[in-house]
């Protein structure tokens, strides 16, 4: 009895990048690794599977809901899916804290796994694109990683954005200032979180249904509205009311101080006191940018994390990072049309034909040649006439076809033909590479 055929389909969440849309991610992903090197971050790579202790108790309760459980039949230890980048980082600088030199600059672009719940823009797997400077405490590792997205958006052809930039020390003294008990900054970082999604009325009615007193709901709500003037005098203004120079605003001074020196354009940045970042490890500033023009959302987030890596290690070490939404930046490159021209199709730049069985070979020896001179070139493999061979072509959008009958063999020439504007030109197989590489660039 035959088997029963399987039905192709995916796991929810999941997905097949087919080769016109890989052609568009390689792109992203390669001018973000460029903008990586440039600012001498180097790559690293971690498996996709931790040890579940490892993932465990480092992101809050409701992330760690989503993570994937992975076992397999008599396997003793338990594993897990990586949930994030950050984490597997910070195993490694413990466990390899004699082989790495401080401070430690490192890039990872790589898939993470999280069971939510599949809709547009979010998926159970999707990849990660991580920076982030181990040892060092100053601000200026914090304004670095800030000028790498600033970079990395202005190259891929971004040209309204915005990166927002709060700490988490100036939430706490916000909350302390106006009231708040330490048992309930959890409940004022979920609900502050919102701002951008339920507006100040809305914040203010749930952080008083979540038992916050009405006169610490109040006074906390002027300090966070607070957005009139400059991002400095923003802090300035902030300063004077909290009545002290508090740690979060010495830091975010000096934060301001550095995207200054190192010439970060001041209209891609701003302080905004109502951005929490809802993972629990953030220790000091943190980032989250946004396309501002349409307003499409955020595209990255981030922030210091100078605890992280004690879980793993005697004493822990300062650390920040950025993580840039790669697959969102990848769907908002489409819809903004910032894609190059001939980005996406085919990586093949000419096919060359075979006109029939006795010409197969020299065509063989012309796609050889082509190939050694740097040229992306298919050799066609069936056998069906030119007309199909050049309607293959057309569909799969290549922009060159290699013509190579009897008539060019004997006169050592070779036919290109441009399917674009069905411009033909036949010279010499000696400077064929060059006339492929003249036909694309005109």
């Amino acid at each position: 009895m035959a088997a029963a055929k399987i039905a192709p389909r995916l796991p929810k969440g999941m997905r097949d990048f087919l080769p016109d849309e890989m052609l568009k991610r390689e792109y992203v992903f390669d001018r973000v690794r460029e903008t990586f090197h440039l600012y001498g971050f180097e790559p690293l790579q971690t498996p996709v599977m931790e040890l579940r202790e490892t993932l465990l108790g480092k992101y809050g309760e409701d992330a760690e809901k989503l993570i994937y459980f992975a076992q397999h039949a008599g396997g003793k230890e338990e594993l897990s899916l990586r949930y994030d980048l950050t984490v597997p980082l910070a195993r490694v600088v413990a466990q390899y804290e004699n082989q790495i030199t401080l401070p430690f600059k490192r890039y990872q672009l790589s898939p993470v796994w999280r069971g939510d719940r599949p809709q547009r823009g979010r998926y159970r797997e999707f990849y990660q694109c991580d920076a982030d400077i181990v040892g060092i405490g100053d601000m200026s590792a914090d304004a670095e990683v800030i000028g790498v997205v600033v970079t990395a958006l202005r190259r891929l052809g971004f040209p309204k954005f915005t990166v927002k930039i709060n700490n988490r020390k100036l939430l706490i003294a916000i909350g302390h200032y106006s009231g708040v008990p330490d048992a309930q900054l959890p409940d004022l970082y979920r609900s502050v979180d919102k701002f951008d999604k339920i507006g100040a009325d809305g914040v203010r009615a749930e952080l008083e249904q979540r038992g916050i007193a009405h006169e610490a709901v109040v006074r906390m709500m002027d300090l966070l509205q607070l957005n009139s003037g400059s991002g400095l005098e923003r802090l300035a203004a902030l300063a004077k009311l909290l009545g002290g120079d508090q740690e979060g605003l010495a830091e975010l001074r000096q934060v301001a101080e550095h995207l200054a020196n190192a010439a970060v354009p001041p209209q891609f940045y701003e302080f905004d006191f109502t951005m929490v970042r809802g993972l629990s490890y953030y220790t000091g500033p943190i980032f989250e940018t946004f396309i501002t023009e349409p307003n499409l959302g955020a595209v990255s987030g981030g922030g210091r994390y100078d605890g992280l890596i004690g879980l793993f290690r005697r004493e822990s070490l300062p650390t920040t990072g950025i993580s840039l939404g790669i697959e969102r930046i990848i769907d908002l490159m489409d819809e903004l049309n910032l894609y190059p021209n001939g980005i996406g199709g085919t990586v093949v730049q000419v096919l060359v034909t075979v006109f029939n069985g006795d010409t197969r070979a020299e065509a063989t020896r012309l796609a050889a040649e082509l190939r050694a001179a740097g040229v992306h070139t298919e050799l066609y493999m069936q056998d069906k006439n030119v007309g199909k061979q050049m309607a293959y072509a057309d569909k799969k959008r290549i922009p060159l076809v290699a013509v190579l009958g009897g008539d060019e063999i004997a006169a050592g020439v070779v036919k290109f033909k441009r399917l674009s504007d069905g411009v033909e030109v036949s010279v010499e197989r000696g400077v064929a590479a060059a006339k492929i590489r003249e036909l694309l660039a005109d």
